[in-house]
């Protein structure tokens, strides 16, 4: 059973206008699609985080290039992999161009890094757009509100109290929909740091692996 206040809620989006009901609409796509994409980048990232770990666990402990390649060929969503088995081939020659294999692995680490980082520009986008586009809705709202007054033929708070609630309406919801993906946005990009880090400190152990004949 909804409370006096949901009613009341569900009444105010039954009543609004036609720009705010567009603006609303907007608003809700955004807030629908950036929590679609920050469940999905928290799945993948907490899998990355996992595998990386694992990684980590068999390169320290592998003997050989070859026995660590065949350790982590279950691994499927670690970076990591992708910039070992670029550089791998070459680290295991002798007298490895160390210049080139840098380069190999560095445009690996690229690659898989901006993979990791597709999708993110719409959270940063709804971060930053959604509270000027429940702006935009709170200032027609706030508009109509006194242009309706204007015409009344007596002024009050109860003729344009549920105008102004309309209007800022919008403005709650696209802070509803900023929020999370503003948080989201931060915490993933310092995530991403993080294994941006750790594909760094790979290149440089089989860079030291090249140059120590391995």
């Amino acid at each position: 059973m909804l409370s006096q206040s949901e009613i009341g809620l569900v009444s105010m989006l039954q009543n609004t206008g036609t720009i705010s009901k567009i603006v609303l609409a907007i608003l809700l796509v955004l807030s629908v699609w950036s929590w679609g994409i920050i469940l999905g980048k928290a799945l993948l990232l907490r899998k990355v985080r996992s595998e990386s770990d694992t990684f980590w666990r068999i390169f320290r402990k592998g003997k050989s290039l070859s026995e660590i390649g065949t350790a982590v060929e279950a691994l499927r969503f670690t970076p990591l992999v992708a910039v070992f088995n670029s550089g791998a081939p070459m680290t295991g020659k002798k007298g490895p161009n160390t210049n080139a294999l840098e380069r190999v692995m560095q445009r690996t680490a690229t690659s898989q890094l901006t993979s990791l980082e597709s999708r993110l520009t719409f959270l940063a986008t709804t971060a930053s757009a959604a509270p000027f586009v429940g702006l935009f809705g709170t200032v027609v709202g706030v508009l109509t509100s006194f242009l309706d007054l204007s015409n009344a033929e007596t002024a009050s708070l109860k003729a344009v109290g549920p105008g102004i609630a309309d209007a800022l309406l919008a403005t709650a919801f696209g802070l509803f929909a900023a929020i999370p993906a503003v948080v989201a946005y931060n915490q993933f990009v310092y995530r991403l740091r993080n294994i941006g880090g750790q594909m760094d400190d790979l290149q440089a152990e089989m860079l030291n692996m090249a140059e120590d004949g391995q």
